[in-house]
């Protein structure tokens, strides 16, 4: 855009001056006319520019030419977040704002039966309480903590439904019919791998499980709006402003001309505030007293218990190998939740999934499979619970990196073999993803003595259009129940490294997620509710528990890729692949803490 707009500037003060666009250059807010030496400003140029029919095809700049792009820049926004001047969205004041309490039932699917008001009429600050859709209620008062108060002393009957009775042993015995189960969609397919694996006599086979995550922003959900018949204002911090509004316009049941959606700074998003279920409630709730404001607050524990959380799925992973220890077939059978069956359904092709095969899929730019393999069927038995799926940072990518990786390394350990040195034999046809692995093994030393007791592991995957890799160092003492990351490798070819320094950020802050995600990371299911109400049981990683961590930033300046993203994926299968190295023991569920398994 920003391309296109600098070309339609130069056009119009070549216009102005009737000479070739050619002969101009835009830089520093300034066009000029090189063979002159004349100049004008941007501004001055604005309005004739509007005038001018955006061009279809502007050539990019040669990276070797790049003069702010490339160069490792601090951010701007770090001093508010730091001093706390930054305003996020449950911050915000506004004249004659009111504040609002909710709680939802606590089993999805169910519904309010009934409230009874007036025990909580007279208590301080307490304005109002009203009905929020078919599952809510919420209190209204001066201040969130009057309402909340009010709140946890309101008598509530709740009809929780059926999904009264689901467990996560209960989730677990569902996926697991899906395993075998004869019904899949294909996500990638070669050759017969079916008949090759019944064919040998050599096999590998391993079931793996991934469980439900929370995204754990630090500022829990919520929305301001303000209400009145003829429009409807609403501040959120949301990661899609034009989703938002749409939803606005809906609530509200007024035109999206009608309707503002002002953005406020994510207090931590992760995919979590893609979704827009806080803003319909808070546009409810000021429908309820127009031209107030009132401001949604979630409590820690309504967070928890009421988000969208990462899909929880298994899968059986079965290898085939030929007399001579070569890798044949793989057959990757994925069962568990289809996130695009709950928040698009109309974008499912022919029932299937697609996000559910990120960094799986045969072709395309965006998560390709990094090997070469014989016979190949990745598939998936689609099993939906009634907890509701969602984007968590990474999505599917972080369990199927997992899978992928991890296995990858039981299949080289059984056939004997140096873990890199058998996906080198089945990545030549992949240099992009062998490049970055290559990257971390020479960065890591592997081929060489680690320090003593230090044992290392490796992985690759691709996903977000860019290709990552990580290499792990740990030591393990209490008999494998304590781990020590000493350093992870991080190589990262997204394509065009604008800033290196915020890429370098974003590899580290997405290791604290991925770390936290598999040492700690879990929701568990009883009566048909989750579980864990607060940090206390979801915790996430303390800084002494954070490994040294080297980025090796590689682009080949021939795509676009992502960053925020992509080293999530390999923070985990690094570890554990070293973890086996250390202690000869598969870890195969997760988080690590249930196989009492902590940070040193």
């Amino acid at each position: 855009m920003f391309v296109a707009l600098g070309a339609m500037l130069t056009q119009a003060a070549a216009q102005q001056w009737n000479v070739p666009a050619s002969e101009c250059s835009a830089a520093a807010g300034v066009i000029t006319h090189r063979p002159s030496g004349r100049t004008i400003s941007y501004g001055r140029v604005a309005e004739a520019a509007a005038k001018i029919e955006a061009p279809k095809d502007v050539p990019l700049k040669d990276p070797k030419d790049w003069k702010i792009a490339g160069k490792p820049l601090r951010r701007l926004d770090t001093p508010p977040k730091v001093t706390g001047e930054q305003v996020y969205g449950l911050d915000l004041k506004l004249p004659g704002m009111l504040n609002a309490a909710i709680r939802d039932t606590p089993v999805f699917g169910g519904k309010l039966k009934s409230y009874d008001e007036a025990k909580i009429a007279d208590m301080p600050g307490v304005k109002k309480t009203v009905r929020v859709g078919e599952s809510a209620v919420a209190v209204i008062a001066d201040t969130w903590w009057h309402a909340k108060t009010a709140l946890e002393t309101l008598p509530i009957t709740w009809d929780e439904g059926p999904n009264a009775q689901v467990s996560s042993a209960s989730i677990a015995d569902f996926l697991k019919t899906g395993l075998d189960a004869e019904q899949a969609f294909v996500g990638n397919e070669n050759g017969n791998a079916r008949d090759a694996i019944a064919r040998v006599a050599k096999k590998v086979e391993a079931v793996y499980a991934f469980p439900y995550q929370h995204q754990a922003t630090m500022e829990p959900m919520n929305a301001t709006a303000l209400y009145t018949t003829d429009k409807c204002e609403v501040w959120a911090p949301t990661q899609n402003g034009e989703a938002t509004l749409a939803v606005v316009a809906e609530a509200a049941g007024l035109p999206v001309a009608k309707c503002d959606v002002h953005k406020m700074l994510l207090g931590g998003g992760f995919g979590r505030r893609t979704a827009n279920d806080f803003v319909q409630q808070a546009i409810a709730i000021a429908k309820q007293m127009p031209g107030t404001p009132i401001k949604l607050l979630w409590s820690r524990e309504e967070d928890m218990t009421h988000g969208r959380y990462h899909p929880i799925t298994q899968a059986k992973m079965v290898g085939a190998f030929d007399a001579n220890n070569n890798l044949t077939a793989l057959h990757m059978r994925i069962s568990g939740q289809s996130i695009l069956s709950f928040v698009a359904p109309q974008t499912l092709q022919a029932g299937k999934d697609p996000v559910v095969f990120q960094g799986l899929n045969p072709t395309g730019p965006e998560a390709q499979f990094g090997y070469t393999i014989p016979n190949l069927l990745i598939d998936h038995a689609m099993r939906n619970p009634h907890i509701p799926p969602h984007f968590w940072r990474g999505v599917n990518n972080n369990q199927n990196a997992i899978y992928l990786e991890c296995f990858m390394d039981e299949l080289a350990h059984a056939a004997g073999q140096d873990p890199l040195e058998f996906r080198r034999k089945l990545m030549a046809n992949h240099p992009k993803h062998l490049a970055v692995l290559e990257a971390v093994a020479e960065r890591v030393g592997w081929g060489r003595p680690a320090a003593q007791g230090v044992h290392r592991g490796l992985c690759q995957h691709m996903g977000y259009g860019s290709y990552v890799a990580a290499a792990a160092e740990v030591s393990v003492s209490d008999g494998g129940n304590k781990v020590k990351i000493h350093r992870i490798v991080a190589a990262t070819n997204c394509g065009h490294a604008v800033n290196p320094a915020q890429i370098e950020r974003q590899i580290a802050g997405s290791f604290v997620y991925g770390l936290s995600a598999l040492f700690y990371g879990e929701c568990t299911v009883k009566d048909g509710r989750i579980e864990q109400t607060n940090f206390q049981d979801y915790q996430v990683m303390r800084i002494r528990e954070m490994p040294k961590v080297e980025s090796i930033i590689m682009p080949s300046h021939d795509f676009w890729g992502g960053v925020g993203e992509p080293t999530i994926f390999v923070a985990a299968p690094a570890v554990l692949n070293a973890y086996f190295a250390a202690t000869g023991k598969r870890m195969r569920t997760f988080p690590l803490k249930n196989h009492n398994i902590s940070f040193a």
